[in-house]
């Protein structure tokens, strides 16, 4: 009798080595065209895919050069995610020797920056070049469970021959990624690992939990640090006429005069004091502040510079880039707003929520979650784009970059009939 995906998925905690066997049988058939004994998971299919469009070899994969340790150093100091550690560290190390794991935590680039746990495994994970200063982006090693939780955006879980490349196929994992509670970016994945025997159906919800502890802590710095600016900026606010905020250097406000509360400005990319144009307020003056920036807003009206946009959906990390005769910024994009930007730039007339819903979710009725992310476009996009319906501004020049040869436009979910037809 065939098993579904999901039997394969519990017969694996029950009879690791016939759930091996099966899943061995399934990579096989889908390598060589083959009908498989059972359909690959959804993620691990579609992970599959990508392997081959970009050519890693099923059989031997490749290794890039580790990191020297100097840049290893460097790169821990500059990561968030050295805040979060002891969080991660309670949360996944204390059962990692009884349970034969280790904890890897790798960066944005899928480089290993910090690797602890049972020693026997480290040994193991040596032979695999799962080490300090490796790189572990799906396509240089395959399918793995810091690679694919980084191109999908949610946690995933590889079991033996759902790794794509066979000197994988001893080995289980559970990554899930860590974002930047400030702006939604991709700062790394954690990942725990271990031998085929280690493996449990729960190990991914473990790690997912642990996670998203780790991003509330980083939210909990956010706020506090936020307080800090907001002492500093009430002396400086009540000195001036007018309207004006102080933000934080992601733009986040701390506090406000002489306007509505604004919880957060769309600042360039690259911010220097001066006169600038932003999409919420038009022109202003910026001048920094310990731990921010106090910007002015202009009196009067401030019509907006001619604009050119590119929506740049040309690698697993997609961003938007503005500019116009008062300068240029650009932001990196969650994946469900690269999915509704790209939309509205197939379709310039315009869409309105409803046809955005059917677009996005195969569902006209899921309106309410197409307002609350459009009103979240909107605070960075600002006079940039139109509702009833949803569009870019006439007057902007609108590019989409799409991704190299023949990639997935997004990977993230399987696209709707919506998205694979505006991708034609």
């Amino acid at each position: 009798m065939a098993l579904s995906p999901m039997d394969v998925s519990h017969l694996a905690a029950v009879d690791t080595a016939r759930a091996a066997r099966v899943l061995d049988e399934v990579r096989s058939a889908a390598l060589s065209g083959r009908p498989a004994p059972v359909a690959p998971r959804p993620v691990i299919g579609q992970s599959w895919e990508r392997m081959l469009r970009s050519g890693v070899d099923p059989d031997h994969g490749r290794r890039s050069g580790l990191l020297s340790m100097d840049e290893v150093r460097r790169r821990r100091e500059a990561s968030p995610l050295r805040h979060v550690l002891p969080v991660l560290r309670e949360g996944l190390l204390s059962v990692a020797d009884v349970a034969r794991h280790i904890m890897v935590v790798a960066d944005d680039e899928g480089r290993v920056l910090w690797r602890e746990g049972s020693a026997p495994v480290l040994r193991k994970a040596d032979g695999l070049g799962f080490e300090i200063g490796a790189d572990w982006r799906e396509d240089v090693v395959g399918t793995n469970g810091v690679g694919t939780p980084a191109v999908t955006g949610r946690p995933v879980q590889v079991f033996a021959s759902e790794h794509f490349v066979r000197s994988h196929a001893t080995w289980t994992c559970a990554g899930a990624p860590l974002t930047d509670p400030r702006d939604g970016r991709l700062i790394g994945v954690v990942d725990v690992s271990g031998p085929l025997e280690s493996m449990h159906p729960a190990t991914l919800a473990w790690v997912d939990s642990v996670a998203k502890l780790a991003e509330a802590r980083l939210r909990e710095m956010h706020v506090r640090s936020l307080e800090r600016l907001r002492a500093v900026a009430a002396p400086v606010l009540t000195r001036i006429d007018g309207r004006a905020l102080v933000v934080d250097r992601h733009g986040w406000t701390a506090a406000v005069t002489g306007m509505p509360y604004l919880e957060r400005l769309a600042l360039p990319k690259s911010v220097s004091a001066g006169q600038r144009w932003l999409p919420a307020l038009g022109r202003c003056s910026l001048e920094p502040l310990a731990g921010g920036w106090l910007v002015r807003a202009e009196d009067g009206p401030s019509p907006r510079p001619a604009a050119r946009i590119v929506l740049d959906l040309g690698g697993p990390r997609r961003s938007v880039r503005v500019s116009d005769g008062a300068g240029a910024w650009s932001r990196e994009l969650s994946p469900r707003h690269a999915e509704l930007l790209y939309l509205l730039a197939v379709h310039r007339a315009g869409r309105s929520a409803a046809d955005l819903a059917r677009d996005v979710f195969g569902d006209p009725a899921r309106t309410v979650t197409v307002r609350a992310e459009m009103s979240r476009v909107r605070r960075y996009l600002g006079a940039l784009l139109e509702h009833r319906p949803y569009r870019f501004t006439e007057s902007a020049e609108v590019e989409v970059v799409p991704p190299d040869g023949s990639g997935d436009l997004f990977p993230r979910t399987a696209s709707s009939p919506g998205l694979v037809r505006g991708s034609r």
